[in-house]
């Protein structure tokens, strides 16, 4: 006889200038909110909110642009998810947060806890370096970013040619086929969204340096796949190191999606830090 019972959940859709703002609600405790990338939606944390549902009022939403929030004309600039996370956690009531964002959750989330310090209790960027510069946060002076560049974009050449997505990668996608199909399909989500567009603003406006946040005094972890394509795994350290607060998790097997490859791992570092902070 099973002694499980779901946790709450609630569904809503907040009205922003742009439309409408989708988003889910699970659990409840403090309230632990999720930002997914350029590949994902509010669908694709279904291991984190299930795994910490029991103890946190997990949030994930869809960006701008991002079905099933509303579609917008010429699509979404990266600019403009600050001001949507702002109107979320105000709307639904949050003295304080702990935010997760995965690649290009990552800009929405830095900007929100470098714009709220006082409200954010712990900030985790997975496979993501945010508003930074990236190139301006490989210590070794770049050289090694140019180095892994070079790399990665021949490896994400031969992945394309074998139908291998490249936020999973070839090595996740032939040990978990099944999860690898839905990636793709929550990424086809996004329909006619014109990604090469969000990409651009994303690049636009990741012009920090790593002196800007001398004084970030919030817990932050980095987690990086080490077969990561999209996102250069060293940095995480190289960014922690640079943090008052900052410390770094590499997952060796995993991509550019490990919270989504290896959710395991994942989850287990996430409970850990979350678990550390007052």
């Amino acid at each position: 006889m099973t002694t499980y019972s779901a946790p709450p959940r609630r569904i809503g859709r907040l009205k922003r200038p742009f439309g409408d703002l989708y988003y889910e609600m699970t659990g409840s405790g403090p309230a632990l909110l999720f930002a997914h990338g350029l590949g994902g939606n509010h669908l694709s944390w279904w291991q984190q909110v299930a795994h910490f549902a029991a103890r946190y009022t997990c949030v994930s939403f869809a960006h701008r642009g991002f079905a099933p929030s509303d579609p917008i004309a010429g699509g979404p600039d990266a600019a403009d998810y600050l001001g949507d996370l702002e109107a979320l956690v105000e709307h639904l009531g949050f003295d304080d947060v702990r935010l997760v964002g995965q690649s290009m959750g990552g800009w929405t989330v830095l900007e929100y806890a470098l714009a709220h310090p006082e409200k954010v209790k712990a900030l985790v960027l997975s496979a993501t370096s945010g508003t930074l510069d990236r190139r301006g946060c490989d210590r070794s002076g770049g050289g090694r970013y140019d180095f892994w560049a070079k790399e990665a974009e021949s490896k994400v050449s031969a992945g394309l040619a074998r139908g291998i997505h490249p936020a999973m990668g070839m090595p996740a996608a032939e040990r978990h086929p099944a999860l690898h199909l839905l990636y793709v399909t929550i990424d086809e989500m996004a329909g006619s969204l014109d990604k090469e567009k969000v990409r651009a603003s994303l690049r636009r406006i990741a012009q920090r340096t790593p002196g800007e946040l001398k004084d970030f005094r919030v817990p932050t972890l980095l987690i990086a796949g080490g077969e990561d394509v999209v996102f250069p795994p060293f940095l995480a350290s190289d960014i922690a190191a640079s943090l008052p607060c900052g410390e770094a998790e590499l997952i060796p097997q995993a991509g550019h999606s490990p919270y989504f490859e290896e959710p395991d791992r994942f989850n287990r570092l996430l409970e850990s830090f979350l678990a550390r902070q007052p």
